[in-house]
């Protein structure tokens, strides 16, 4: 399982990111909710996403998840862990 967290991501874009994730076979998505409830314009309206199934993808799935992660990692200097 991994789960990435940044809190100036948008919203929009951790939906795009999880549509892209989802396209893989074996892997699941789940938003994970923020834990200050107050809404912020500048937030990300979410607290990241965790995603699973990970430890059982092919190598060209694991390689295609990977390319999909730098992407938006290196776009928004995402944590992950």
């Amino acid at each position: 399982m991994k789960t990435i967290r940044n809190p100036h991501i948008p919203l929009a874009v951790y939906r795009e990111l999880a549509a892209h994730l989802r396209q893989i076979e074996g892997v699941s998505v789940k938003f994970l909710q923020p834990i200050d409830r107050s809404f912020s314009y500048l937030g990300s309206q979410l607290d990241g996403l965790e995603i699973s199934g990970i430890d059982r993808l092919q190598p060209e799935d694991s390689t295609r998840l990977d390319l999909i992660l730098k992407y938006y990692l290196d776009r928004y200097n995402s944590v992950t862990n």
